[in-house]
């Protein structure tokens, strides 16, 4: 392979970098309604705490085949539609479905009689592919488009907007509750509240990845090909054994970074699948097998504004990001933020007063926010151009293992070593997060563009 010389890629405007990333807001509006009731669902259907975890595995499980084979088809994927975002429409639209059916599955199995858990997780596994396949060329999209100073900055545009997503997600079902739609169901069914803000996910994920689609243009194969800086970037056709082979030439930093995305995710894993029944059990004063009176779902309508809270404070903290870490480095802003979430589940044990809970959610806002940006842009600086859908999402492998990890864990441990009492989890969560801070630190990746972010 001759290699050619690499043009500077033009910056592009805010405005264009809001166009392509709006698409996220409609992901994370999904991603925001299933954290904040998935566990819900499962457990109006007849999960029990220790299945909950279990249940939560599609997710990962889908992510670590899903995101490498979209990503690595979109580098070799040239259409009029564009690059990547044939993959965000057909993503999108599998992933409204998957919103519809999830909530309904009892219903649906009236007509064709099938377990409705079983269903609930076909259509939980249906929305969680469907969700990768349009999120993985997002991040692959920032690497494409913008040059390397602009990263941070492509990276915590997606934040900021994926906060509001989020925050739209997290928060619906209450403010539905709120405005007198029923949060209460007879057993076995979902509240009308919760549906309703499933309906309004699928319609927002559609409408936002249209706009990016439609507002966003994708270079073309022969203008990538000059930034890429490899004569046959844009040409080679799709070869799968190219996947495992880019498996085995995975940049050092991404080892070094993987280390540090294990320990945040796996705390995140274990904050989306037991704040529900910890919330329910440490602050509500409930019975940890109490998955379906008023008061459970009361504290399932709680949990999904804590979780607003987190993603709303994450919005004024990406902003924060450009700054900070052009002050004192990507890694050191990285491990702030960790260090910052890591202290907020520990507040989750300590904080009975359910009033001031809002202040553990300031600092899993700020890691939050730093944990969907601050590693990609490291990580951008040390992957080929030409690679880079397949990269990251081999990156991704570090988010979903330690999550398959703890889904196989999870439930056993909350269940018979903790008395299903899974506050204690959260705080082990709140550990590895500071651990995770720890481990920022400790890696090896030079800052060479901290002024030019």
């Amino acid at each position: 392979m001759s290699v050619i010389s690499t043009a500077s890629k033009p910056k592009l405007s805010l405005v264009q970098i809001i166009n392509m990333s709006m698409g996220f807001l409609g992901i994370q509006m999904a991603f925001g309604l299933q954290n904040g009731n998935a566990s819900r669902i499962l457990a109006n259907f007849g999960a029990d705490v220790h299945q909950l975890s279990w249940f939560w595995l599609v997710a990962p499980l889908t992510g670590l085949i899903v995101q490498p084979i979209i990503g690595h088809l979109g580098d070799h994927t040239w259409t009029v539609l564009g690059r990547r975002k044939p993959y965000f429409l057909i993503g999108a639209v599998f992933c409204a479905l998957g919103l519809v059916f999830l909530p309904n599955a009892a219903s649906v199995t009236t007509f064709i009689g099938a377990n409705v858990l079983l269903l609930a997780v076909l259509f939980l596994t249906l929305m969680d592919a469907s969700v990768n396949v349009s999120m993985e060329p997002f991040r692959a999209l920032v690497g494409d488009m913008l040059p390397k100073e602009q990263g941070t900055l492509g990276f915590s545009v997606q934040t900021i907007l994926i906060g509001i997503g989020a925050v739209i997600g997290s928060t619906l079902p209450s403010l539905l509750t709120k405005m007198g739609v029923s949060n209460v169901a007879p057993e076995g069914y979902v509240p009308q509240n919760v549906i309703y803000s499933f309906y309004a996910g699928a319609l927002i994920l559609l409408i936002t990845i249209l706009y990016t689609i439609f507002t966003t243009r994708e270079y073309d194969p022969d203008t990538f090909k000059k930034f890429a800086g490899q004569d046959r970037a844009a040409a080679t056709p799709p070869r799968w054994r190219d996947i495992f082979r880019d498996m085995t030439t995975i940049p050092p930093a991404m080892w070094q970074l993987g280390k540090v995305q294990f320990f945040s995710w796996f705390a995140l894993f274990t904050m989306w699948v037991f704040t529900t029944s910890a919330v329910a059990t440490h602050h509500f004063g409930l019975s940890p097998d109490d998955t379906h009176s008023a008061a459970f779902n009361r504290a399932g309508d709680f949990v999904g504004n804590l979780f607003g809270l987190y993603n709303l404070f994450a919005i004024p903290f990406a902003f924060l990001l450009i700054p900070l870490a052009k002050k004192i480095g990507k890694k050191q802003t990285h491990a702030v933020a960790l260090l910052a979430g890591g202290i907020g589940l520990l507040l989750l044990y300590f904080i009975k007063n359910t009033g001031y809970l809002w202040i553990s959610m300031v600092g899993i806002g700020f890691a939050w926010a730093s944990i969907l940006a601050m590693p990609y842009a490291m990580l951008i600086e040390t992957i080929p151009q030409h690679k880079m859908g397949v990269y990251m999402g081999i990156f991704n492998f570090f988010i979903v293992i330690p999550q398959i990890v703890n889904g196989i864990i999870g439930g056993p441990v909350v269940s018979h070593l903790m008395g299903k009492q899974a506050i204690y989890y959260l705080m082990i969560g709140g550990v590895l997060m500071v651990l995770g801070a720890i481990s920022v630190l400790r890696t090896r990746i030079s800052d060479p563009q901290n002024t030019a972010i």
